[in-house]
């Protein structure tokens, strides 16, 4: 056994995708129904630190400065000892790790969290990586971590097994001034979580449906992006978000996320578009509202929909770069 200590720390973007990722090929190894599309949300991170310490007796995880059991504390050992096994080492690891936005709420954290995660425990086990192995790991953890280990605009191709299924870049993120202006509605951590809502997927009727037009989505989408053509992405990614949230409401379990100010954001987003502000909205799963628009417009968007009775606090998130490696002196 070695008695080496062993650290790393590293840092990651939330994403929003504009063609969502909802119900897997392969649960366990989070192989996706069909492909996704998103954008990294820069200004949020999480930064986490891995350090393999031949003193611990078992991993440790501590979550925004709380140590942290149970479920979140099991979901990162099975991931660490995915590591373990690619690395061929037998040391535990504390996870230190901080979110500076809401957790659990809609908002990717864990997209994030094992982005940062596979980053940090992968440099720490001395494992080099490409970013697509990087992609395919942080998948294991959280299917839309794959997405945020890429930069900027990002496509996860959907794949048929654990080495076709990764993201990669479709545009960095300068390539267009996109901002997401994050309604939140509610910070508190949603009862029936992403990964436990992917498997309730193929319950609904509507989802067959769904898979079958996805293609079409992500072409249109990815033509969007490229040609960087709001009105087209507005269309495809409001169509998209309605489509995941209608098969949600349709399961074997109801999954409705969405609260009064949630419904109220989606008619205000239509009218302020229809009245020439560029912005639509989307919705992961959770009840908080992405509002997405130019630059130029982000602050007058932020102050309407501060406005709306019900929002808690209003961020704002370019585009956003890869995950990377931190220095080890920095603190998180």
């Amino acid at each position: 056994m070695s008695t080496e200590l062993k650290s790393a720390a590293a840092v990651s973007h939330p994403n929003i995708a504009f063609i969502k990722y909802w119900g897997n090929r392969d649960h366990h190894l989070r192989i996706p129904a069909s492909g996704s599309i998103s954008m990294n949300l820069g200004r949020l991170e999480t930064r986490t630190r891995v350090t393999f310490n031949p003193a611990l007796t078992a991993d440790r995880l501590i979550l925004n400065g709380e140590p942290t059991s149970g479920k979140q504390l099991q979901r990162v050992q099975t991931f660490l000892d995915h590591v373990r096994r690619l690395a061929g080492i037998d040391l535990y690891a504390e996870v230190e790790s901080k979110n500076d936005f809401p957790t659990g709420a809609g908002i990717a954290s864990s997209a994030s969290a094992f982005s940062a995660l596979a980053l940090a425990a992968a440099a720490a086990a001395g494992l080099q990586l490409s970013e697509a192995e990087l992609s395919r790991l942080a998948r294991r953890g959280s299917g839309s971590a794959c997405r945020s280990v890429p930069g900027g605009f990002v496509e996860w191709l959907a794949g048929e097994d654990d080495q076709s299924s990764y993201a990669v870049s479709i545009a960095p993120a300068d390539h267009w001034d996109l901002v997401d202006i994050v309604a939140v509605i509610s910070q508190v951590h949603k009862p029936t979580g992403s990964t436990e809502g992917h498997a309730l997927a193929e319950t609904s009727p509507l989802q067959k449906a769904r898979l079958k037009s996805a293609p079409a989505r992500l072409e249109q989408c990815r033509t969007a992006i490229l040609r960087r053509d709001f009105e087209a992405l507005a269309e495809v990614s409001e169509l998209d978000c309605n489509l995941m949230h209608a098969v949600m409401m349709t399961g074997a379990r109801r999954l409705l996320y969405w609260q009064p100010a949630t419904i109220e954001l989606i008619h205000a987003a239509g009218e302020w578009r229809r009245s020439g502000i560029p912005v639509f909205y989307t919705i992961d799963a959770g009840p908080n509202v992405h509002l997405i628009c130019p630059a130029a417009e982000a602050d007058r968007v932020a102050a309407a929909a501060a406005q709306i009775q019900g929002v808690k606090e209003v961020l704002q998130a370019p585009a956003g770069s890869a995950a990377h490696l931190l220095a080890e002196e920095v603190n998180l």
